[in-house]
């Protein structure tokens, strides 16, 4: 049996070239062995708990097992594409290393609820790696803030002059989208807590096993309570290619500001060289490429999480192998969403901001006007909408002058609202505008060091 399939006695013709080039998942699947071992290894303790081998059986499975696991550590073992994936190959390894009783290994279990439980294990495991990724990549921009509470910046709408804002005001809405980010894969561990071990194929098993100990054993929360759910069931994994899918929007949005504020029209920041690249035939040139790489990466995500869609939405129920490519996909997403983690890790770490372009620009485009307009409301008892259409002609009478409207005078700014005193001047300064938005989660220099304290004692 060691070099047949197992199903080798019921077929009567060996199995097409083409279609076992196709069905073949081990160049992909291979990526499970640590978990396809280790859950092998508790279904084997069950079987002994449980009187359905022997414990003379079990330690050999268990011990077979084991060395098959450091031959694959050592780049020793000889994956083949005629056993079609880890679980197989394994198996085959085992027959060479233990003979018959290798075949004790696949009592009261399938493929089915196999390969499902070690891609649970999988997606469990890669998901806290990809959240404590996503954890650094927050402290950075936390440290990165932290030094500029006090920088202004022009706050943009429509991607014009808004309101000033505080430049650690604008880094730390990018911490609360991956706070979110992470509350996404936690509750998808949460979901996919269930172990489907013991399902069998898809109607359970008539033999004696004890599903509530190998689901411990397995770090599970609790064994899943119907066998056919639990065989084609792959929520967890269009959750995880979810989760990731919109985190790296998340970084795209970033990847896109940052390459914008370094354009020459906006120069509001800089990179270390570390984070650029050249031109072949401009000799000036220096091109944010990893930013451009990260922005461009979210496709593979998105395509990744519409293929899982697609390949789900037309199956019955119970097990297909259209699902043979669920792993490949998740796998793939989870790789494009921590190179990018990683790689933006680096670019906002090298970020440098312009303070001075900054505030220049901040001063541009009439930011300071809704300001205007709260000062007539609070002060001159106007309401909010008088107040505006006073502002927008303070506005136009600036514009037409080639003014700023720090610049204008208290003579100039009285031929548009008579009833005003020179304290009206301080409204139009960028600093103070910035700090009057003293609202909970406002830019104000003292909500940010706040929120920065707050965020500080959340990652401890």
């Amino acid at each position: 049996m060691k070099n047949k399939t197992v199903w080798a006695n019921r077929l009567k013709e060996k199995t097409s070239v083409s279609f076992q080039k196709i069905g073949s998942s081990i160049g992909v699947d291979k990526r499970l062995y640590e978990q396809d071992i280790t859950a092998s290894i508790v279904h084997t303790k069950m079987l002994v708990k449980q009187k359905i081998i022997s414990s003379n059986e079990g330690a050999k499975i268990i011990n077979g097992l084991k060395k098959i696991k450091s031959q694959i550590e050592k780049g020793n073992f000889k994956f083949q594409d005629k056993f079609e994936d880890i679980h197989l190959n394994i198996e085959k390894k085992l027959y060479e290393l233990i003979g018959p009783t290798a075949g004790f290994l696949h009592t009261a279990r399938s493929r089915n609820d196999q390969v499902v439980t070690d891609f649970k294990l999988w997606i469990k495991k890669s998901s806290r790696e990809t959240i404590g990724n996503i954890i650094s990549l927050m402290k950075i921009l936390l440290k990165k803030a932290e030094k500029n509470v006090d920088t202004v910046m022009p706050g943009l709408t429509h991607l014009k002059n808004a309101q000033p804002i505080s430049f650690a005001h604008y880094l730390l809405s990018y911490f609360e989208m991956f706070k979110r980010d992470i509350k996404r894969f936690e509750n998808n561990i949460k979901l996919l807590d269930e172990c489907p071990l013991g399902s069998a194929a898809l109607a359970g098993t008539s033999y004696k096993i004890d599903r509530n100990y190998t689901s411990k054993q397995l770090g599970f929360k609790k064994p899943t309570n119907n066998s056919i759910d639990s065989v084609a069931d792959r929520d967890f994994a269009v959750d995880f290619l979810y989760a990731s899918a919109l985190c790296a929007m998340h970084l795209s949005r970033l990847a896109e500001d940052f390459i914008i504020y370094n354009s020459n029209a906006f120069n509001l920041i800089s990179f270390d060289d570390s984070m650029l690249t050249g031109s072949s035939i401009m000799p000036q040139k220096k091109n944010p490429d990893p930013a451009e790489l990260i922005r461009g990466r979210v496709s593979l995500n998105y395509g990744n999480l519409n293929s899982i869609l697609t390949i789900m939405k037309g199956l019955p129920m119970s097990y297909f192998k259209d699902l043979q490519d669920d792993k490949k996909l998740v796998f793939d997403g989870y790789d494009a969403l921590n190179d990018s983690l990683i790689l933006s890790i680096e670019l906002i770490n090298s970020v440098k901001p312009n303070k001075k372009s900054m505030l220049k620009m901040a001063n541009e485009g009439y930011t300071t006007a809704t300001d205007f307009a709260d000062y007539l409301v609070k002060e001159k008892k106007l309401t909010f909408r008088e107040a505006y259409v006073i502002s927008a002609k303070l506005v136009n009478y600036a514009e037409k002058k080639n003014k700023l409207l720090i610049d204008l005078s208290l003579k100039e700014i009285m031929k548009i609202y008579k009833n005003i005193d020179k304290k009206v001047l301080k409204i139009f300064d960028v600093n103070n505008s910035m700090n009057s938005k003293r609202s909970y989660g406002g830019t104000s220099i003292a909500n940010v060091k706040m929120m920065i304290r707050k965020y500080k004692k959340e990652m401890k």
